[in-house]
């Protein structure tokens, strides 16, 4: 739940399937280019994402050292590693030679406007990519599984066998079309297995992920930290909840430990429009790092943009604090803007994506859910294709980015 005070919308919570088919219910809601990225002096072979580092990126063939060694972690089946923090080469495709580019265009997915994102993505549709007649690599170049890389969805109980099925399906599906995979999410206080969980159960968990599924760009390590939501085991895994933190302080060494070329991520919610919301997170990043933390990134879900409450003069303002006072990256990972008007929609888009991508503080932006009737319950009319056409928010935002336009 959220703090009485905070007039944002509540975060999502949702029912998660386990079969690829399945229905993520009202849960959070939550091209490729048959050569590689040819930044200078990268590779043109492979199955590199289109345009993540834009046409200036580097992509280098080996990529910057992981934790443990000089190429990274090993793709599955592919011959570079992922690219550590900060590196210049990103995740082998499978099979693939060269990756997706590594963090740092200078063009990036700003397309004809120019911006310096390192991508626009979407999330799975129903537990599904590619949905209602559309392809999901012809207009998104990033991923998160709505429902299905919740522990949850995975782990039914914290003695139970994982299931990965649903979750390969989307990660086998950005390895063939160079799209960056984001985790969403490790720990929550929701959709999380049952029974009593213990820190072996949590490392678990995060040690077989990202065996599985190396190549994870991003991870939502903690998502949604008190008094939003407070995972049942939090006194299992450090405790510290309202004070020190440790329990996240502890799940940010394991998801290290676990997967260290991810860039790890506190994702939360009304952090960018609520100024007693900005204020209590950013005192957690700052207990964080007084504790040695491994946090790389802020996340901005950013729901509570068509709340009618909500400023562009706050929004900059909020914003501008998150990257100075936290100093770390900024990722929006949840965007929806929810109009059942066309033109109010469209306005929306026009008024709040150039200002994200021109901040200089956010690197990449997820939209929570691209096909109307199918979205987030709490954001039911936040689809941008509608009856299989493109409202015209889509169509601007295509333009924007230089993608296809039907």
């Amino acid at each position: 739940m959220r703090l009485a005070s905070s007039p944002g919308r509540l975060a999502a919570v949702g029912v998660f399937i386990l079969i690829g088919s399945g229905c993520a219910g009202s849960g959070e809601g939550g091209p490729p280019d048959p050569v590689g990225v040819a930044g200078t002096g990268g590779s043109a072979t492979g199955e590199g994402g289109a345009g993540q580092a834009g046409t200036t990126g580097t992509a280098g063939t080996t990529g910057t050292a992981g934790a443990s060694g000089t190429t990274g972690v090993a793709g599955r089946g592919g011959t570079t590693g992922a690219a550590g923090r900060g590196g210049t080469t990103g995740a082998a495709g499978r099979g693939g030679t060269t990756g997706t580019a590594g963090r740092g265009g200078t063009t990036g997915v700003g397309g004809a406007a120019g911006g310096a994102l390192e991508f626009v993505g979407n999330i799975t549709t129903n537990n599904v990519v590619d949905t209602d007649g559309k392809i999901f690599k012809t207009y998104w170049n990033q991923i998160s599984p709505e429902n299905a890389g919740k522990w949850g969805s995975v782990q039914t109980s914290a003695t139970a066998t994982f299931n990965w099925r649903t979750l390969d399906a989307v990660y086998d599906y950005t390895q063939t079309n160079g799209i960056l995979f984001k985790e969403h999410t490790f720990i929550w206080g929701s959709q999380q297995p049952s029974g009593t969980i213990t820190q072996a159960n949590v490392q678990s968990w995060m040690t077989e992920f990202c065996k599985r599924y190396p190549n994870t760009k991003m991870i939502d390590v903690v998502n949604e930290p008190p008094p939003h939501t407070t995972p049942a085991y939090a006194d299992a895994i450090g405790g510290g909840t309202n004070g020190n933190w440790q329990w996240i302080t502890n799940s940010f060494t394991w998801a290290r430990a676990a997967c260290p070329g991810a860039i790890l991520i506190l994702n939360d919610y009304n952090n960018i429009e609520w100024s007693g919301d900005n204020t209590h997170y950013l005192s957690i990043i700052s207990a964080l790092k007084t504790a040695g933390a491994p946090i790389d990134a802020i996340g901005a879900q950013a729901h509570d943009l068509d709340n009618a409450g909500v400023s562009v003069t706050t929004v900059r303002s909020l914003l501008t604090k998150l990257g100075t006072t936290g100093a770390l990256p900024i990722y929006v990972t949840e965007l929806d803007l929810s109009y059942t008007d066309d033109n109010q929609q469209l306005t929306a888009y026009q008024q709040w994506f150039p200002l994200l991508r021109d901040s200089g503080y956010v690197k990449g932006i997820t939209i929570w859910g691209w096909i109307y009737g199918k979205t987030w319950s709490p954001s039911p009319n936040s689809g941008l294709i509608r009856n299989g056409a493109f409202r015209p928010a889509m169509t601007w935002l295509m333009q924007q980015l230089g993608r296809p336009t039907q």
